[in-house]
């Protein structure tokens, strides 16, 4: 195993390949290291990542480097804080990163649902700017690395997360989910239910006009349009077909409950 470090995540980007793993927070990389992953022989890093949290033009900026313990750090991202809670322990959130969650397999990847219910844009390193939608779906070969997310701040009361897990509080996602339940363009996002975060088009869709009681059952009944679930050592596909519904009525009625 080689490293190879370099001044600045541009430079970074370009020396990433098949063989070769960005490190960011190290919380899944090294773990794989330790373990003698034989699908790669060189980590690349930077000295230099964006861990900036703010305000941008026409929204909020999120840095690719900044940690879970960043985003709990920080009273502009404060919607976003039962998402950073919900992920790891202590240790976990001090080092776990934005970028490195986006990239995440299940069953991690949590804070990359929430971003996606955000309609999350992505900064990539050589600057340009994509939708956090295509990346996911191209994430295998996302064509550089991202320096920062940027995401409008969601009105008061309309962002809501949910976390299913096992082994309460440090467990792996059975399943996630967050809504962003904008009248008119509702975004309703679940996390391994697919292989990558995926939009309910189904729940989305009942969801338009508002949340009443009867467009909350239709949005239940509707919600496993578009996702895939597969068995893992977690839950099998039937089973997560079965609580998805169940959980969805759930955040919807209770809000960022656990």
């Amino acid at each position: 195993m080689q490293v190879e470090t370099f001044s600045t995540l541009q430079e970074a980007s370009g020396a990433v390949h098949d063989r070769a793993q960005f490190l960011a927070g190290g919380t899944i990389l090294m773990r794989a290291v330790t373990y003698g992953d034989q699908s790669f022989d060189t980590i690349v890093r930077a000295q230099q990542v964006d861990r900036s949290i703010g305000s941008d033009a026409g929204g909020l900026r999120i840095g690719a480097g900044a940690t879970m313990a960043d985003v709990l750090a920080s009273r502009d991202v404060d919607f976003l804080h039962p998402v950073a809670r919900a992920i790891g322990g202590p240790q976990v959130r001090n080092m776990g990163t934005v970028g490195g969650n986006i990239f995440a397999r299940n069953p991690y990847g949590d804070f990359a649902v929430a971003l996606l219910a955000l309609d999350a844009q992505a900064v990539m390193a050589d600057g340009r700017t994509m939708p956090l939608g295509d990346l996911l779906a191209t994430r295998e070969r996302p064509g550089g690395l991202v320096q920062a997310v940027t995401i409008a701040r969601p009105e008061s009361g309309t962002f809501r997360f949910r976390k299913v897990s096992r082994v309460k509080p440090k467990g792996v996602s059975v399943m996630s989910i967050a809504a962003h339940l904008k009248r008119g363009d509702p975004r309703v996002v679940f996390g391994n239910m697919a292989p990558t975060p995926t939009r309910s088009v189904g729940a989305e869709r009942a969801l338009a006009n508002g949340t009443d009681a009867g467009a909350i059952a239709a949005a239940c009944s509707a919600c496993l349009e578009g996702l895939a679930p597969a068995d893992d050592p977690l839950a099998t596909e039937w089973y997560r077909r079965e609580v998805a519904p169940v959980h969805l009525k759930r955040l919807l009625e209770e809000g960022a409950r656990y």
